[in-house]
């Protein structure tokens, strides 16, 4: 065993001949700069298998919130979050690439746009059946009376909206990360 001087030695009592020339601080100072650590994963076993089994309940939760928004505080914008936290939180744990089998990259924009279509459009169908925005007593669906219709109308805006709410913010951390 060698005694090295504490001129030699680095932060974290390491000799600075054994210190790989990646973990240097400058250079580290340059991979969170350009957002890499950001789309690594964690090799940690733990971390992986509490991910996987935690969110899995997020999401039933996010459903949860979304069907039970009818009657109590909560629904469309709420189950949206709680839905794109469960996997926002694989992303963050398993890597962007890996996770893709969740919600692919390449679709959460197209699913975005369509919860925001299925929004204006359940809104905006009364208007051509006599009704005003939003009175979706005047939906066209034949052999509905008219308070069904109008759970049904609360149902679709809530949809459109927890769809565009979880897709949105799996998209905005894709969109950080460069995918």
């Amino acid at each position: 065993m060698s005694v090295i001087s504490e001129n030699n030695m680095l932060e974290n009592n390491m000799p600075e001949d054994d210190v790989p020339e990646d973990d240097m601080p400058e250079n580290n100072l340059n991979v969170q700069q350009s957002g890499e650590s950001m789309k690594s994963f964690t090799t940690s076993p733990i971390v992986h298998l509490t991910s996987r089994a935690v969110s899995p309940f997020i999401i039933l939760m996010g459903l949860y919130v979304f069907f039970h928004g009818h009657y109590s505080p909560g629904g469309g914008f709420q189950g949206g979050v709680l839905m794109g936290a469960g996997i926002l939180l694989l992303r963050l744990s398993l890597g962007v690439t890996r996770s893709q089998a969740i919600l692919p990259t390449w679709l959460t924009l197209r699913l975005s746009a369509l919860g925001a279509l299925i929004y204006v459009s359940t809104g905006l169908v009364p208007v051509f059946f006599d009704g005003n925005v939003l009175e979706y007593g005047f939906l066209p669906i034949s052999g509905v009376e008219p308070e069904y219709l109008r759970y049904y109308g609360i149902l679709f805006i809530e949809l459109g909206v927890t769809l565009t709410v979880m897709t949105t913010l799996v998209a905005i951390y894709d969109d950080l990360l460069g995918y």
